[in-house]
């Protein structure tokens, strides 16, 4: 997959199969906070999903929304990256970082 970092850079990065786009961003050193860790309290893990990829993920729960609600620089696109776990659906995705994240849990 690929991450689009905040100054533009792409790194693509391998993306093993049943991890969370949050848990490859912590294996690769991707800047990405998930200050909750993966259980839905926070919008720290936010990314912005390309849109030739927005369409092939799973539909948020109501507990992702809410969070996204509150997410910095929420975009038509946003979802919360320990919300997308790999598939053989999303080999190559791409995902790009917001351009800040807003840590309420702080």
């Amino acid at each position: 997959m690929t991450f689009i970092e905040r100054d533009g850079t792409r790194r693509e990065v391998d993306a093993p199969l049943g991890l969370s786009v949050l848990e490859i961003a912590h294996r690769h050193g991707i800047d990405i906070e998930g200050a909750c860790e993966g259980s839905l309290a926070c919008s720290t893990c936010h990314v912005i999903v390309d849109p030739a990829w927005f369409g092939r993920l799973a539909k948020p729960t109501e507990d992702e929304e809410d969070m996204l609600d509150l997410a910095f620089d929420l975009q038509e696109t946003s979802r919360l990256g320990c919300q997308i776990i790999m598939t053989e659906a999303l080999d190559g995705l791409v995902v790009k970082l917001p351009a800040g994240t807003r840590n309420a849990m702080g």
